[in-house]
């Protein structure tokens, strides 16, 4: 009698934490909706008071259940996960990174991924950096401010992704468990023999590898919605790109003032690649003309024997 009735409170448990949870199969499901009865009764007479749990559980899941019964979510509970893109230019590449790094450490932020190539002494390309920065979401917005004035933006991306109802629910279906871990507990306090300690054990088992799992997604998201994630691009540039609306002339101006550039950097690294390149230049140079000596030898003395060897034979013939 006594393992019939601790069958039915287990029953009664896998119950409700199938409505709480959803993620029960269809066989405990029948088996759990045809026992809830003898559950309700067992927690009666242990003096739980459901009512008052289930009151609880709502209020700490930061949602509200309007007046036709749907549960609607408060605008100042709202979770949400920025994601902002930055591309810069600037002459001072160096004092920007470390500007930038600076603002970083005062805000409470860090530095995910950083990557930085080129070399200052190349003429012909410029240092890049990619930064994948974590910002404190309450002081995101003064990191950009700050992060615009350092530089020429030339792109710049924010986006919103409202994970409310994702981040209510996971936490709805952790609450439920927690409570189901609890009430499982207080049976194994209660058990007398080795059979009920092992199907209350391995129930436990499987309640706490779901409350890890969503206690891993609730860390997760925690991460996201309280540290913003930044993605910034600088480049160094000798000119920086004009990204201001411009009227017809100004435009033509500005085109013209572009080739202009255009042209005069490239006969710079011309020059500086001739002039960089002189030692080489001289080293071949010398080789090749010790190669037009020697050939102008050769070549001379080659022609000197076919004269002498034309003039012998005119003697021969006369």
């Amino acid at each position: 009698m006594k393992k019939k009735v601790l069958a039915c409170v287990l029953s009664g448990i896998l119950a409700v934490s199938i409505f709480g949870c959803g993620s029960k199969s269809m066989m405990a499901t029948e088996s759990a909706v045809a026992d809830s009865a003898a559950y309700d009764d067992m927690a009666y007479d242990s003096g739980y008071d459901t009512t008052e749990a289930a009151s609880a559980e709502e209020a700490g899941s930061g949602a509200v259940t309007s007046e036709n019964g749907i549960e609607e979510v408060q605008e100042t509970d709202r979770k949400l996960i920025r994601n902002v893109n930055l591309s810069l230019q600037t002459k001072e590449f160096d004092t920007v990174l470390d500007n930038m790094s600076q603002k970083i450490k005062d805000l409470g932020g860090y530095i995910q991924d950083s990557s930085v190539w080129g070399s200052s002494s190349d003429y012909s390309s410029s240092r890049s950096a990619s930064y994948t920065l974590r910002i404190p979401s309450d002081k995101l917005d003064e990191f950009i401010d700050v992060v615009e004035t350092l530089g020429n933006v030339t792109y710049k991306n924010e986006s919103v992704d409202d994970v409310t109802l994702r981040y209510v629910d996971v936490d709805s279906h952790k609450k439920a468990l927690e409570t189901e871990q609890e009430r499982l507990l207080a049976l194994l306090e209660k058990a007398e023999n080795v059979e009920d300690i092992i199907t209350i054990e391995n129930r436990l088992s499987d309640v706490r590898y779901e409350l890890e799992n969503y206690e891993s997604q609730i860390r997760l998201l925690d991460n996201q919605i309280d540290y913003s994630t930044v993605y910034v691009d600088i480049s160094e540039v000798f000119r920086v790109t004009d990204t201001g609306k411009q009227g017809f002339f100004e435009e033509v101006a500005s085109r013209f003032s572009d080739s202009v550039y255009v042209v005069l950097m490239g006969l710079r690294g011309f020059a500086i690649g001739i002039l960089g390149s002189l030692p080489i230049l001289v080293v071949w140079g010398v080789i090749l003309a010790v190669v037009v000596i020697l050939l102008r030898k050769f070549v001379f003395k080659k022609s000197k024997k076919n004269k002498k060897n034309t003039d012998q034979t005119s003697e021969n013939q006369q």
